[in-house]
Order: structure tokens, then sequence, then C-alpha cells
């Protein structure tokens, strides 16, 4: 396999044209708000090593799942522009999905910030 750097530097305009494109979605936006939001709380209270780490994870894969959301919404718009009650379900399990991760952050959120708060 020959090495291009070429392609290399043209992967990663495309990935973030992909995240220029994720923030023309109301949804990123908002949790990419959110998460500068938490970052700043964060600063703010001095929080530890370890947790700066839970939050960083945290809203990286909270913006990754985001965007998978939206790449399976605009596929299942393309492949299927009529909505069904089957192509319905998939969203809601799609965005059920980051509601969960969503809830997760905030639950832990809470662990870190409150005490440091109170």
């Amino acid at each position: 396999m020959k090495l291009s750097f070429k392609k290399f530097l043209k992967s990663i305009f495309n990935a973030f044209q992909g995240i220029k494109y994720a923030f023309s979605q109301q949804s990123f936006f908002l949790m990419f708000l959110i998460a500068i939001g938490t970052l700043i709380l964060a600063f703010w209270l001095q929080i530890s090593y370890f947790e700066w780490l839970i939050i960083i994870f945290l809203i990286g894969t909270i913006l990754s799942l985001e965007m998978f959301n939206t790449i399976f919404e605009k596929t299942l718009d393309f492949l299927e522009p009529y909505i069904s009650d089957k192509i319905r379900m998939i969203k809601d399990l799609i965005a059920g999905a980051v509601l969960i991760a969503c809830l997760t952050a905030l639950i832990l959120g809470f662990i870190i910030f409150l005490p440091k708060i109170f």
C-alpha cells in the first residue's frame, strides 16, 4: 500500500466538512453550546485531572453520537422519503440512544459538579 500525504490531507478536509455540516443541525449546535458551558464550569470549579478525562470523554461521545444520529436520519430520508412506521421507529431508537448518553452525562455531571458547587 502506498501512503499519500495529499490523500490524507483531503480526508482531514472532508472530515472537517462533515463537522461543519453537523454545526448546521440544531441539536448538534445546542449540544456543542452545552459542552462549552460545561468546560467553562469545569475550569471555574477547578475539577481534578480524572474528572477532566470523564468530562472530555462524555462530550466527545455525545457529539459523535449526535453526528451518527444525523447520518442515520439523512440516510433513512434518502432511502425512504415517505415516513413509515418502521422508519419512524428506527429514528426514535437512534434518538433514544443519544438521549441515554445525554442522561448518563447529566448524572455524571451532577456527581462531579454538585459537591464542588455546594
